[in-house]
């Protein structure tokens, strides 16, 4: 069995607006008198658009028309028609996140997204896709290595480091290239409001600037960047507008308007001084774009229990159960679950939420059937509110659990999906013959300095 899906990729970041292609191939992996094992085998990249500059109307609001015609003009080029689009992610990432209007360009692209297109970028999942698109999670794993990667883009630095190819931690810092913009005569034309801590270090407004003047800020810049790796690291990883920079800057540094092609080599220079192993990401300024194109789903396990769901399901909050929690009899864990949902609660009541637990490895069915039970009865307020259950489980028990659940109405219960509290997860239409489904597990896509907005805030060292 081989399927392919059409995932679409869109990263509109501080500096560059761009977008990717990709076909995901799905294989079942496991022998004919055994569970399917669905799993993507390939992730082609069939499609890069040019690189165009983010435009924005002002310092604080993107222009979501010109985004919007930017987004039509590849999908033609492409040959791609919108209907076509069966998954990815549009990634509004650095300080674009935080503009006024960040919720209205996403609203612009909406009509592009198909049904399963997902708006997300939180700190964490930038940091993820970005790493993966450049391929240091596979650096990782071939060299059975710690490795940090770097993606440094026009606003931010996101963090990601492995360990022998698998995720360890994610950051994000407030470093990047067109925090400080110049026009062509090396006049200061926009500071970030995040430099402000830097105040005596950053040239003011109007006032022209050489090379040297720019070099306390940028010996401050990479001393905060060289701080955060981990002492047991010794291998780092580079992808964003910057890291081009690091290995081929400009000839002219005024070249594109910003500081990224000075802080490129000031990076390098001190990090190589310091003894790094440094690697040049397999994708640089396109990394965050070819992880959302082609990283950002995975597919579930083959276990599902589903009946009467109408997909996609989109931005689901989680709500995750601690061990001892779901180590508990039905009644203990029904009223775990029922103090979780007021959680989520608002003056029109509950909205609809996914559950998540580890789940036990080859539990008796007496287990199984307590663990249903207590799910059921503390999951009920939902059916009350109009909603159903949604359980996500780490092991594979999820079809017996859901059998074991029963009732009326739909009800959805997958596994082979990791997720923790405050992620959100959107659930595609099943596929691979209805074996398995299509998952987004993501961070909401605002900083806190966004009136309204959700996510991890970044750090400013």
């Amino acid at each position: 069995m081989r399927e392919t899906l059409r995932s679409v990729g869109i990263d509109i970041g501080t500096s560059t607006t761009q977008l990717v292609i990709s076909h995901l191939t799905l294989e079942n992996r496991a022998s004919p008198f055994t569970v399917p094992r669905v799993a993507i085998t390939e992730r082609e990249i069939v499609y890069r658009s040019a690189i165009h500059f983010t435009p924005l109307l002002s310092d604080t609001v993107i222009d979501a028309d010109g985004v919007r015609s930017i987004v039509a003009e590849e999908y033609q080029k492409a040959g791609l028609r919108r209907e076509e689009v069966e998954t990815g992610a549009v990634i509004i990432t650095g300080e674009t996140a935080r503009k006024e209007n960040a919720r209205t360009v996403l609203a612009a692209l909406s009509e592009f997204a198909g049904d399963f297109v997902v708006a997300t970028a939180g700190p964490d999942l930038e940091s993820i896709l970005a790493a993966r698109g450049a391929g240091a999670d596979e650096y990782s794993r071939e060299h059975r290595c710690k490795v940090l990667h770097f993606d440094i883009g026009g606003g931010t630095s996101n963090l990601a480091l492995y360990d022998n190819g698998a995720l360890l931690d994610t950051d994000c810092l407030d470093i990047g290239g067109r925090l400080l913009k110049l026009d062509r005569e090396g006049r200061v034309v926009y500071r970030s409001p995040v430099l402000a801590p830097w105040s005596g270090l950053v040239p003011a407004l109007g006032q022209r600037v050489e090379a040297a003047d720019l070099a306390p800020l940028l010996d401050a810049m990479t001393e905060v960047l060289a701080r955060a790796i981990p002492n047991d690291v010794k291998v780092l990883s580079f992808s964003g507008g910057v890291a081009d920079c690091m290995w081929a800057p400009p000839s002219d540094w005024r070249a594109f308007g910003d500081i990224g092609p000075l802080l490129g080599p000031a990076l390098r220079r001190r990090l190589e001084g310091a003894g790094y192993e440094l690697v040049r990401g397999a994708e640089t300024i396109r990394a965050t774009v070819v992880g959302a194109g082609a990283h950002s789903v995975e597919v579930s396990g083959s276990t599902i229990h589903c009946r009467e769901v109408a997909f996609p399901l989109k931005n689901l909050p989680v709500l995750r159960l601690t061990q001892g929690e779901e180590a508990g009899d039905a009644q203990t864990l029904a009223a775990a679950v029922e103090r979780k949902l007021r959680r989520y609660a608002d003056q029109e009541g509950l909205c609809q939420v996914a559950l998540a637990l580890t789940g036990e490895v080859s539990p008796p069915y007496k287990r199984v059937a307590e663990l249903a039970r207590g799910l059921r009865a503390g999951l009920e307020p939902l059916r009350g509110a109009g909603y159903f259950p949604v359980v996500v489980v780490e092991r594979d028990m999820a079809k017996v659990l859901g059998q074991a659940m029963g009732g009326e109405g739909p009800l959805l219960c997958l596994d082979g999906v990791s997720v923790k509290e405050g992620d959100y997860i959107d659930i595609g239409a099943p596929v691979a013959g209805g074996s398995v489904l299509p998952v987004v597990v993501k961070t909401l896509a605002f900083s806190n300095s966004v009136p309204g907005g959700e996510g991890r805030e970044r750090r400013n060292l």
